[in-house]
């Protein structure tokens, strides 16, 4: 019996000696080329984010004079206080979660609706519906057209301008089928429809708790999109009270340069400019804070949802 194991054993060390696969000197040089890429990609994004955050602790006459590389000099929270200390960004703070989540909310509810249908093959006309939207990526109406189109639906001025026009993106809606075709079977489908189950029931019961994936990915991609929204407010909006925070972070930042008023002394004037020198910097912080205290938890089903709706199909 023990002659018979120790035979097992050897044998089985040779299979595994067979199978082992050695680096070659090729392999461990290509290795290393790939460490030191990502090492330089990540010094290449780190340093410039360091850079801005130094600057936004550190005081005014210290970014004004050029002396902050990526430590703080001279810590200070003076550029935060005013950010934050200003009624119109926190407004405008306020006005761009909003537009984030009802966005959002909106374009993953009717990205859902229109790609489901577009993944099963039952479904009469897709392929012209598909080519229509995609017909759209390469050609679309304009900046004006679309303008009047907005007045004549009387979304000028409104909340809705800032969700409505852009709520369904064909990119999101081509990886949102690519995944219901490739994850959610036909033979599922079936199976639920002779349990009784309608197309609604089978969509709320089945295909989303099965796609959390793609529909973390689609939401992350349209609550950036509607958080750095920029035109649009320029466009459609002329009430100070509903800008987002880009625009109100470009209105603050050209008031803090313009100077100030011609009765203002010339050290009055260059406190407002080292002021606005070091607000710029901390603007900056404030208004990515959000997209980076996100992306964390969604970063796992981001990767995964990215892959499946991108590689299988």
């Amino acid at each position: 019996m023990s002659v018979t194991l120790q035979g097992f054993r050897r044998t089985a060390e040779k299979r595994s000696e067979r199978t082992t696969i050695e680096e070659t000197r090729t392999d461990r040089i290509f290795l290393i080329g790939v460490r030191i890429m990502l090492w330089i990609a990540l010094i290449v994004v780190a340093v410039p984010l360091v850079y801005i955050v130094a600057n936004s602790f550190s005081s005014p006459s210290a970014v004004s004079a050029g002396r902050v590389l990526l430590w703080p000099i001279e810590p200070s929270l003076q550029a935060y206080k005013t950010a934050l200390g200003d009624p119109q960004i926190m407004r405008g703070y306020l006005n761009s979660f909003i537009y984030a989540v009802g966005g959002t909310l909106i374009s993953v509810t009717l990205t859902i609706a229109i790609a489901y249908p577009l993944s099963r093959r039952t479904f009469f006309g897709r392929n012209v519906i598909m080519s229509v939207l995609i017909f759209t990526m390469l050609f679309s109406g304009g900046l004006i057209p679309t303008y009047l189109v907005v007045q004549d639906l009387g979304l000028l001025n409104t909340r809705w301008a800032m969700v409505i026009p852009s709520a369904i993106g064909v990119w999101q809606v081509i990886i949102a089928r690519t995944f219901f075709r490739s994850t959610i079977p036909d033979e599922l489908y079936e199976a639920a429809t002779i349990d009784g189950a309608s197309d609604l029931r089978f969509l709320w019961s089945v295909v989303l708790p099965l796609s959390k994936p793609v529909i973390a990915v689609i939401a992350l991609m349209y609550a950036i999109f509607q958080w750095n929204s920029y035109f649009d407010a320029l466009i459609y909006l002329k009430d100070p009270g509903l800008y987002p925070l880009q625009i109100v972070l470009r209105n603050v930042l050209i008031l803090n340069q313009a100077g100030g008023p011609a009765s203002q002394n010339l050290a009055q004037q260059l406190e407002q400019q080292q002021l606005a020198n070091v607000l710029k910097y901390a603007l900056i912080v404030i208004s990515s804070l959000p997209v980076l205290i996100i992306y964390p938890f969604v970063a796992r089903h981001f990767t995964k949802g990215v892959m499946v709706g991108a590689v299988k199909g």
